[in-house]
């Protein structure tokens, strides 16, 4: 495929309109939307956005108010997922920034980002099983006709956030996964890929585990989603539903378990973690950048700040997926900002065929797409992937087991 001229530059003055009229005309076909319907989501995109973010993260009150949803101003939630999913941001860094906070609140705060750190872990450890329940199957009572129902208030006011913005708080994320799944009865990939369509922050490590912890598949243990959880976290919706004297989650739902399943084996083992130092001769003579790592301070950039890079939107890829282009917008304008500091190619079509004998050095991901592509491309420097806790053998059967696993003193 021929090489996509540069994407707009939003933190060199292009408005984000431009961004989204780039993404129309170069990728609007493979979306969910299509070329007529692309928009920007409710984060801009962008390392000075991620920067940003990061040097005004306060998570104050994090413990309290980490699982409101409504009013939007009073929810704790820190809003730094897509800039963490993309590598604009490290989980260290993360870590770090919230070391002035209130003891419990820190506490809380650096706890998701171990559970981040967790997911990805699983994920480098079983890859595609992910998908599969890992240690029950998924109960199937009579599927509803539509899983989200409009006509209640709360599922009308998060889908259309998540349609919207690419993103809601966590809170919300187990309501629909329960909703879907528990409730409706709807095949809980289904509803997984439904969700992961419109996430900004979409990452299949988190976003499966999430599934699997509030399913039960991967836990042992339903999340019943309620009128109750509705009533404390966001009273109003409630007050206005049409269904408010028909609420169809009244009560808590049933708890019956699917049968255990011969899953993958999660017990104590390696977990791919890619080399702890460069892994190379040299004489890479481009960087080849992925959807994981695409900060300026990627370890493979930073090697060389001279080296140009390449980044390939991945067309059959995103064929299969069909992304909301907000997604797009979002790695368009991060990708347009990074042009503006060193030398950038854009490319659209099959990765492998893109770089096909191009020197390369690259920034270890921990997910299955970077390693099939890598061992069919001519890779002469690999450089470490930034751990949080770097793996060391560890069951993986459970947050808790893995963590006292792993955890030796905290994060290293």
């Amino acid at each position: 495929m021929p090489v996509l001229p540069p994407a707009p530059s939003v933190a060199d003055g292009a408005a984000v309109d431009d961004v989204v009229s780039w993404v129309t005309t170069h990728l609007g076909d493979l979306t969910l939307e299509g070329p007529d319907g692309v928009r920007s989501g409710g984060f801009r995109g962008g390392q000075s956005a991620a920067d940003a973010a990061l040097a005004t993260l306060d998570v104050a009150g994090y413990a309290r108010t980490r699982s409101t949803v409504l009013p939007p101003e009073r929810r704790g939630a820190s809003r730094m997922s897509p800039y963490v999913r993309h590598g604009l941001l490290t989980l260290r860094e993360v870590w770090d920034a919230v070391e002035p906070a209130p003891g419990r609140d820190r506490w809380k705060y650096r706890d998701e980002l171990m559970w981040q750190e967790y997911a990805r872990h699983l994920y480098a450890r079983i890859g595609p099983a992910l998908a599969e329940p890992l240690r029950r199957e998924q109960p199937r009572p009579q599927p509803w006709e539509d899983p989200w129902p409009a006509r209640m208030a709360c599922m009308d006011e998060v889908v259309g956030e998540l349609h919207r913005d690419g993103w809601v708080v966590n809170q919300t994320r187990m309501w629909l996964a329960s909703q879907w799944a528990v409730r409706a009865g709807g095949a809980w990939q289904a509803g997984e890929d439904a969700m992961f369509t419109h996430l900004l922050d979409g990452s299949r490590a988190a976003n499966r585990l999430g599934w699997q912890w509030t399913v039960g598949t991967g836990s042992g243990k339903s999340y019943g989603f309620s009128r109750w959880q509705v009533e404390k976290r966001a009273p109003q919706l409630c007050r206005s539903c049409p269904l408010a004297d028909a609420c169809p989650v009244q009560g808590w739902p049933d708890a019956d378990l699917g049968p255990s399943v011969d899953g993958p084996d999660l017990g104590k083992g390696e977990i791919p973690a890619g080399p702890a130092e460069v892994d190379g001769a040299g004489g890479a003579e481009t960087v080849w950048l992925t959807a994981e790592s695409l900060s300026e301070r990627d370890p493979a950039l930073a090697a060389d700040p001279d080296r140009p890079a390449v980044f390939v939107f991945d067309e059959p890829l995103l064929r299969r997926l069909r992304l909301s282009g907000k997604r797009l917008v979002f790695l368009a304008e991060t990708l347009g900002e990074l042009a503006a500091t060193r030398p950038l190619e854009l490319r659209r079509g099959a990765v492998v065929d893109e770089l096909a004998g191009v020197p390369l050095a690259s920034t270890y991901a921990p997910v299955p797409g970077w390693a099939r592509r890598s061992a069919r491309l001519d890779l002469r420097e690999v450089h470490p992937w930034p751990w949080l806790v770097r793996p060391r053998p560890a069951p993986v059967r459970s947050f808790t087991g893995w963590r006292k696993s792993v955890e030796r003193g905290g994060p290293r």
